[in-house]
């Protein structure tokens, strides 16, 4: 690939995300990415001859940079405390970047579950339990995590950084009402979800 077939397939992804995210897959057009890359239809369509090949590579791109920016909780010299902070701090301060993300993957996961369960199956999930597992025996122990509790805790890590994102517009409004500014909000939240589930973690043992 030259210079030039790489920084236009970078244009086009840039655009594809920013179409995607606004319209979602139903609502954006092939037209409608290629205008806001600045490019022709048929220069798409030669880099990417459907909308659903697109879609699957951005949300693929999307999934990849996700993950990557958490590959230090595979980190065996963290605690599981440390995780779970370093977790929060990464994760909503990627949020904060990327506001319209969370709205964007659960409006595509209702829309088409079967279509987002094919792209998660290339992610290697039973390398991710089993590697915790092994890093984490004791502390899993200590704190009566199991195999079967895992997945529980872990949807309900996710979930604490995610739904002030998902409903932004209803949180908003409350912090409003307490005169309480929503970045600030994001800012404490980081380490107030952090002890939140630490607490509630030790509480359990």
């Amino acid at each position: 690939m030259t210079g030039n077939d790489k920084q236009t397939e970078e244009k086009i992804f840039e655009s594809a995300t920013e179409v995607f995210i606004e319209k979602g897959l139903d609502g954006a057009r092939m037209q409608d990415i290629a205008d806001h890359a600045g490019i022709n239809k048929a220069l798409l369509h030669y880099y990417y001859r459907t909308k659903d090949q697109l879609f699957n590579a951005v949300f693929e791109m999307i999934a990849g940079k996700i993950f990557s920016r958490f590959a230090p909780v595979f980190d065996e010299k963290m605690s599981l405390e440390e995780k779970i902070r370093f977790f929060y701090r990464e994760h909503i301060s990627f949020l904060q970047k990327n506001q319209r993300l969370p709205a964007f993957l659960l409006n595509e996961i209702n829309r088409n579950p079967a279509r987002i369960r094919r792209l998660l199956d290339n992610l290697d999930f039973q390398r991710f339990w089993s590697t915790l597992e092994a890093q984490h025996k004791n502390e899993f122990a200590k704190y009566n995590i199991t195999r079967e509790t895992l997945p529980q805790l872990m949807t309900s890590i996710a979930a604490l950084s995610i739904f002030p994102f998902a409903a932004r517009g209803i949180v908003e409004s409350i912090l409003e009402k307490i005169d309480i500014d929503f970045d600030d909000y994001l800012e404490q939240r980081k380490e107030y979800a952090a002890e939140f589930v630490i607490r509630a973690i030790k509480k359990e043992n």
